[in-house]
């Protein structure tokens, strides 16, 4: 099976207006910059997002924000985003705010096949509204559902053509486990090898995952919060 597509354009043809979409990485680090670009110039809409946090106002997820994109935004951290509280105040994006140890454990259920998980994540808060709970030995769980993610989104540092993937870093964070969940997994790297020529001592994420798989260009990697000391 061939998994390699050109480009970010082919690898999200099929997405579609209304799709449920992961996108890896923790802040603006590790998130599949091209595929988001690709995502805004197809001008889709009414998306759903799962991912850590929203970016920040003018890269990563919030530029899909900033063209009104997102109707559902599922995430644990939006703080660094201005556009994201403006919508979420005046009612026009829906908003799932959850732990984000039960944020990474529904991706990985998902991936595993299994159905639900039973957490004591958010147990007596806000977060419980609704939700089925159950004692177990005493203590209170959340029965919490796997996602059910049309696409997922990844970035890799390196990649072979049978869709293999090594993280760099902190740039691992939840890629992995999304790469896992997605009936779709696209994995975007920024370097694409043969098959056979990475270690699989080293490959974190096994092939079988993933679906599509091309090499990207020009990475911004953007940082938040970049503080400096000034020059004595």
């Amino acid at each position: 099976m061939n998994k390699i597509v050109d480009n970010a354009d082919s690898a999200i043809n099929d997405v579609k207006d209304g799709a449920v979409l992961m996108l890896g990485g923790f802040g603006l680090c590790g998130i599949p910059e091209n595929c988001i670009a690709a995502l805004v110039k197809k001008g889709l809409k009414n998306l759903t997002c799962i991912s850590n946090n929203a970016g920040v106002d003018d890269f990563g997820i919030g530029l899909l924000l900033q063209q009104k994109q997102v109707k559902k935004m599922i995430a644990s951290y939006v703080g660094e985003n201005a556009e994201f509280e403006r919508q979420l105040l005046s009612g026009e994006m829906e908003v799932e705010l959850i732990p984000q140890g039960t944020l990474a454990t529904r991706c990985m259920a998902a991936g595993y096949g299994m159905p639900a998980i039973f957490t004591p994540a958010g147990v007596g808060t806000e977060v419980a509204e609704g939700k089925e709970v159950r004692n177990f030995n005493g203590k209170d769980y959340l029965l919490e559902y796997a996602f059910d993610a049309d696409f997922a989104f990844v970035k890799a540092w390196k990649g072979d053509a049978d869709g293999n993937l090594i993280f760099k870093a902190t740039s691992r964070n939840f890629n992995p486990l999304m790469a896992m969940a997605g009936k779709i997994t696209v994995a975007e790297v920024e370097e694409l090898v043969p098959s056979g020529e990475l270690d699989p001592n080293n490959v974190h994420v096994p092939g079988i995952y993933v679906h599509r798989i091309f090499q990207g260009k020009d990475y911004e990697k953007r940082i938040e919060q970049r503080t400096v000391r000034t020059k004595e």
